[in-house]
């Protein structure tokens, strides 16, 4: 069925329940980033293949919504004779729909997959219009998507104390403090990676993040209540969660929230859905909206968790180095292709052994597909590797003792002047926000321009954050913490920066239709010993270890103090990889990692 065959047949549907119009998130029951394949129903429908997006339905028009990254993306992989592009934060759903529906109309959501004030921003700007906003209690894409795949029947695996750092129990000890502080009896985890790092488990029901399709009820004495498919659960794990964690269908879940008459329940208002803060409701609880208390716990990386990300940051450093080498190497011969070059960086660092997955769908582009800051490779996109480009390689790697993300941007022969103004002023940001040093508590946003003033100051900028959070062998895109200014996707970056959190840095520069250029590496937010400071200080650790490619790289445009920094990084890189590699690899490396 072509994606205009799956339009027509949603509204055919539709109609027959009596709706004028349906909403589309990408998103699963949890408000995930990345979803397994059967909650894909934005990409079914539309075939779009980014990890963040919505669709509009209504019976004459459609309009599917992204942000600045997919611009491009967007465009190539969605009729606009069948919906409208409209860009995101510029424009919204509820924006949107108050100003195409009409008096009586009847548009559809799924309450399992918006949070209430996503609920409440469609609903009121649908009362302007005299337009009611209506529940279902079945999602009508899965009514006509007859071959949709069931969820993962995978099973759970323990994440041992050693890399995680500290005991479930003592973390479901912690959860339970705060629910006394906050006077309530129980919070609802519906994020799946809050319940991976509240319970030490991990699982692989979502491509290249390491959870479970589950729930889970923390009380306020630290039992636990934890709703998943029973097959999951293997004696190893059913020992390792002891006694005080209960186990049920994830099935009973809804049915579960019923049960807290006159109890005062935590359920986050920007990660649980309507449906549990209605079900709770229904059951006469009374809803605290609060923060999940496990996000900035989380966030906050333990010695554990830092000492396993430095190990995974030198496999995977060692394996990027092999496989740039080889880029450096073949591409330029020919016959190298997007699909090829994403393969060998696959097999490099499966060479180690121990990798798990990858951490998001490698970004293997070349040429014009570089300007697509998150470009997907296909069969059907899959472009040659040819000279005079540049080829950029954004990717990651899911150990069991850390989580990797790192991009670097290759010449395929030689770079042109501007490719190598562009590249250069690209690392200028990058380096300004990796040697900042600002006051704890400081925003992520208050340190964004940072990274692009080398940019702003010949006219150009990037449509995308400057850094997201890294989870601890979870999710590659990690709340709270952010580095982003207000009018870039995702809104204002609000959450105070504080040690122990791990951030991307990694600002860019695309051309459409010609290149991209972006500089990523992990860094981790470390106190600051300042003398004569009368305040406490932090800076940044730069975690990721990889020669930054310095044929593209214009000297002159650098600063001493900028110089100096470079060449300190890729002496380090040099001492820590060197011993992981050998012969021609080691070799290449030293090369690379000479002063500039």
């Amino acid at each position: 069925m072509s994606y205009s065959a799956r339009l027509t047949a949603l509204r055919a549907e539709l109609a027959a329940q009596g709706l004028d119009g349906f909403v589309v998130p990408l998103t699963d029951e949890h408000m995930s980033e990345y979803v397994g394949d059967y909650a894909q129903r934005l990409g079914w429908l539309t075939g779009f293949g980014g990890s963040a997006g919505s669709a509009v339905v209504l019976r004459d028009k459609a309009a599917i919504f992204t942000d600045g990254r997919y611009t491009l993306q967007v465009r190539e992989q969605v009729s606009g004779d069948d919906y409208a592009y409209i860009p995101v934060p510029q424009d919204s759903v509820a924006a949107w729909l108050g100003r195409e529906t009409a008096a009586g109309q009847r548009i559809g959501y799924d309450p399992w997959l918006h949070t209430r004030q996503q609920v409440a921003d469609m609903a009121a700007a649908l009362a302007d219009r005299e337009a009611e906003l209506v529940a279902v209690t079945a999602n009508p894409i899965d009514a006509i998507w007859t071959d949709r795949p069931a969820p993962s029947a995978a099973v759970l695996t323990v994440q041992d104390e050693a890399v995680a750092g500290e005991s479930s129990a003592a973390k479901r000890a912690r959860i339970g403090e705060w629910l006394t502080e906050q006077r309530a009896d129980a919070v609802v985890l519906s994020a799946l990676d809050s319940i991976a790092w509240t319970l030490n488990v991990r699982g692989t029901d979502v491509a290249h993040t390491p959870v479970a399709l589950s729930y889970a009820i923390v009380h306020a004495d630290g039992e636990t209540d934890l709703f998943i498919a029973p097959e999951k659960i293997t004696p190893e794990v059913r020992a390792h969660l002891g006694n005080a964690v209960r186990l049920h269908e994830r099935a009973a879940f809804a049915g579960y929230l019923t049960g807290f008459a006159g109890k005062r329940v935590v359920a986050d208002p920007e990660r649980a859905v309507a449906a549990i803060a209605l079900g709770l409701e229904a059951g006469g609880a009374k809803v605290l909206a609060l923060r999940d208390p496990v996000v900035l716990t989380k966030a906050i990386k333990n010695p554990a968790e830092v000492a396993g990300h430095r190990a995974a940051s030198v496999r995977d450093g060692a394996a990027m180095v092999r496989f740039l080498r080889w880029v450096e190497l073949e591409c330029p011969k020919g016959g190298q292709t997007e699909l090829s070059a994403a393969a060998q960086l696959l097999a490099c660092r499966e060479a180690t052994g121990l990798l798990k997955d990858t951490s998001f769908s490698t970004i293997s582009a070349t040429g014009a597909h570089g300007a697509s800051p998150h470009y997907h490779v296909t069969e059907e996109s899959n472009a040659a590797i040819e000279l005079g480009q540049l080829f950029l390689i954004d990717s990651g790697g899911q150990y069991q003792d850390g989580t990797t993300d790192i991009t670097r941007v290759m010449p395929i022969g030689a770079p042109t002047d501007e490719m190598r103004d562009r590249f250069t002023r690209v690392l200028k940001g990058h380096i300004g926000l990796a040697t900042a040093v600002f006051p704890d508590g400081t925003l992520g946003g208050h340190l964004d321009s940072l990274a692009r003033r080398p940019l702003w100051e010949v006219g150009l900028d990037y449509a995308h954050g400057t850094g997201h959070g890294v989870g601890a062998y979870l999710s590659v895109h990690e709340g709270p913490q952010r580095i982003a200014a207000p009018n870039y996707p995702g809104g204002a970056a609000m959450e105070p920066l504080r040690a122990g959190m791990m951030l991307s840095n990694e600002p860019g520069y695309y051309k459409a239709g010609e290149y991209g250029i972006r500089i990523e590496n992990l860094v981790l937010v470390e106190s600051r010993e300042i003398a004569g400071a009368d305040r406490d200080m932090l800076g940044f650790e730069t975690l990721t270890l990889c020669p930054i490619e310095r044929t593209l790289i214009v000297a002159d445009l650098l600063t001493v103090e900028e110089r100096d920094w470079l060449n300190a990084y890729h002496t380090r890189v040099a001492e820590v990889l060197a011993s992981e590699l050998e012969g021609a690899d080691r070799d290449w490396l030293l090369e690379k990692c000479a002063a500039i």
